[in-house]
C-alpha cells in the first residue's frame, strides 16, 4: 500500500488518485507516512536548523574584522597629509579584545598625533573592559539566548508535529470507524433482502398475511437508504484521511475507492491503563511538555537578561594598551636600530575611558521590568503545570471509563444479538411477527454501531493521552 502511495507520478493540476488496490492502509504505514512526507511535519523539521543558524548568527559577534581606512589632502599643488589606519580587531569570549595593526601619518599638515615615520607604526594590543563587560556582555548573552532557544525549537517542533500526529490519528480512525458502519449496514440490509423475499414466497403460500410482506418491503427500502447515506460517509471520511496523504516531492496523494483502514481495536486490545503507566507519563509531562519547556526557556532567557541588566549598573570603564613598533607591519629588519629588538613595554600607546550614569534611572527600571517578567514565568509555569496535569488526567480518566463501556457495550450487543435470534425461533414457530423481528435487528444494529463508536473512542484516546503527556505520538498501533 505505501508502494502504492509513493510510486505513482500526479497528474499535472490536482492529485494523484492511487491505483485500485484493496490492501489495508494500517495505522502505522498512515501515521509513518503523515509524520514523514506532511508539509506541516516537514515544516516543524526547520525549527531546530533555524535554532542553529541563530546561534550560529549570535556567534558572528565573535567573528574578527578587519577595518582600514586612508585620508589625503592635497590643495593647489600642496600636499598636506597621508593618514592610513589599518587594524584587525578579534573579540575573544572573556570579553577581551585583541587588536593589531598598522599607522602611518606623514605630511607637512598632519595632526602631531596621527605622526609616524616614513615606514609607519605598527602596534598589538588588548581592550580591556574593566567595568561593564568584563564578566558578561551583550555578544555573550546573545550567543547563551540563541543556546536556551535551541530546545525552544524543539519543543515548537515537538509541539507542532505531535498536533498533527493527533488529529491525522482521529481522523484516521473516523475514517475506519465510517467503514465498519458501512459493513455494518451493508450486512443488515442484505439480511432485510433475505427476509424480504423469503416472506414474500410465504404470503404467495398463504403462510402469512400480505402485510408482513409490506413490512419486509418497507424495513429494506429503510435499511438500503441508511447504507447509502454511510456510504457517503465513508467515502467523506476516506477523503479527509487522504488530505493528510503527501510524497517525497511535496505532491499530494489521493486513497484509491477501494482502500481502507484497519479494523477497529478488537477486544483482546481494550487493556485498562496501569498506574505505574500513569505515573511514568505524568513524570514525562513535567519534563517533557511542549508547554512547559517553553516557559523554561523563557525563564532560561529572563535570567540571562538579568545578569546583563544586572551588569549595567556598573561603570563603563575601558582600558586600551598597545605596545608600538616603528617601520613596516612585523617588519623588524626594517625597524630603526633601536627597535629591532621587537616590541617592549618601553614604547606603548595607554588608553583609559570613564562613563557612569549618576542616577542609573533606565537601568534601574530596566532591570525591573525583568524582574517582574521572571515572577510573571514564574506564574504562568505553575499554571501550565497544572493544566498539563489535569489535561493527563483527564485522558487517562476516558481511556478507563470507555474500557469499561466497551465491556458493557459488548455484553449488551451479546444479549441484543440473542432477544433476535429468539424472536427469529418465535417466528419460524408461527408465534411472532416481521414488525417484532425488525424491531429486535434495529435494537442489535444500534448496539453494534454503538460499540464500534467506543472502540473508534478508544483508539483516538490512545494517541490524545501521549498527546496530552507532551511525548511523542506514536506512528505505530
Amino acid at each position: 500500500m505505501v508502494a502504492l502511495l509513493l510510486g505513482l507520478r500526479p497528474v499535472p493540476g490536482r492529485a494523484q488518485t492511487l491505483a485500485a488496490d484493496s490492501a489495508v492502509l494500517r495505522l502505522s504505514e498512515f501515521m509513518g507516512l503523515v509524520s514523514q512526507y506532511h508539509p506541516v511535519a516537514r515544516q516543524a523539521a526547520l525549527n531546530p536548523e533555524r535554532a542553529r543558524q541563530e546561534i550560529r548568527q549570535a556567534r558572528g559577534a565573535f567573528d574578527p574584522t578587519l577595518n582600514g581606512k586612508y585620508y589625503g589632502k592635497q590643495l593647489k599643488g600642496t600636499e598636506y597629509f597621508h593618514d592610513w589606519e589599518t587594524y584587525l580587531r578579534v573579540p575573544t569570549w572573556f570579553g577581551i579584545d585583541v587588536k593589531a595593526g598598522w599607522d602611518r601619518g606623514v605630511g607637512p599638515y598632519v595632526n602631531p598625533q596621527e605622526y609616524t615615520a616614513t615606514g609607519g607604526l605598527s602596534y598589538v594590543g588588548l581592550s580591556v573592559p574593566l567595568g561593564q563587560g568584563l564578566l558578561v556582555d551583550e555578544r555573550r548573552t546573545a550567543v547563551r539566548v540563541a543556546q536556551a532557544l535551541t530546545g525552544l525549537a524543539e519543543a515548537e517542533r515537538r509541539a507542532i508535529r505531535n498536533k498533527l500526529l493527533l488529529s491525522a490519528a482521529k481522523d484516521y480512525w473516523d475514517w475506519a470507524l465510517a467503514t465498519e458502519r458501512l459493513r455494518l449496514l451493508a450486512a443488515n440490509e442484505r439480511v432485510a433482502a433475505v427476509r424480504f423475499a423469503a416472506t414474500r414466497q410465504r404470503v404467495l403460500a398463504g403462510d402469512l398475511a400480505a402485510i408482513d410482506s409490506v413490512e419486509a418491503q418497507a424495513e429494506l427500502q429503510n435499511r438500503q437508504g441508511q447504507r447509502a447515506a454511510a456510504r457517503v460517509q465513508s467515502q467523506n471520511a476516506a477523503l479527509v484521511a487522504s488530505s493528510y496523504l503527501w510524497d517525497g516531492e511535496g505532491r499530494p496523494r489521493e486513497l484509491p475507492p477501494t482502500a481502507r483502514a484497519q479494523p477497529l481495536p478488537p477486544a483482546l486490545a481494550w487493556r485498562v491503563l496501569a498506574p505505574d503507566t500513569l505515573a511514568a507519563l505524568a513524570a514525562q509531562a513535567q519534563q517533557l511538555h511542549p508547554d512547559l519547556l517553553k516557559t523554561r526557556v523563557k525563564q532560561v532567557q529572563l535570567k540571562l537578561e538579568s545578569r546583563l541588566l544586572l551588569n549595567k549598573l556598573l561603570p563603563k570603564i575601558n582600558l586600551d594598551y598597545n605596545l608600538l613598533l616603528p617601520g613596516q607591519p612585523f617588519a623588524l629588519e626594517n625597524s630603526p636600530q633601536p627597535f629591532r629588538g621587537g616590541y617592549s613595554t618601553n614604547n606603548y600607546k595607554l588608553g583609559l575611558s570613564l562613563a557612569y550614569p549618576v542616577l542609573l534611572r533606565a537601568e534601574r527600571a530596566k532591570r525591573q521590568l525583568n524582574q517582574l517578567k521572571l515572577r510573571d514565568a514564574g506564574f504562568q509555569l505553575d499554571q501550565d503545570q497544572r493544566l498539563v496535569g489535569n489535561a493527563l488526567q483527564t485522558a487517562a480518566n476516558d481511556w478507563q471509563a470507555l474500557v469499561e463501556q466497551l465491556r458493557l457495550q459488548q455484553q449488551a450487543t451479546v444479549n441484543y444479538q440473542r432477544l433476535r435470534d429468539g424472536e427469529l425461533i418465535r417466528f419460524d414457530n408461527g408465534e411472532s411477527t416481521v414488525f417484532f423481528i425488525n424491531s429486535r435487528e434495529a435494537s442489535l444494529l444500534a448496539a453494534r454501531q454503538k460499540l464500534a463508536e467506543l472502540q473508534a473512542k478508544y483508539a483516538q484516546t490512545q494517541a490524545q493521552l501521549r498527546f496530552a503527556a507532551g511525548v511523542d505520538v506514536p506512528v505505530t498501533e
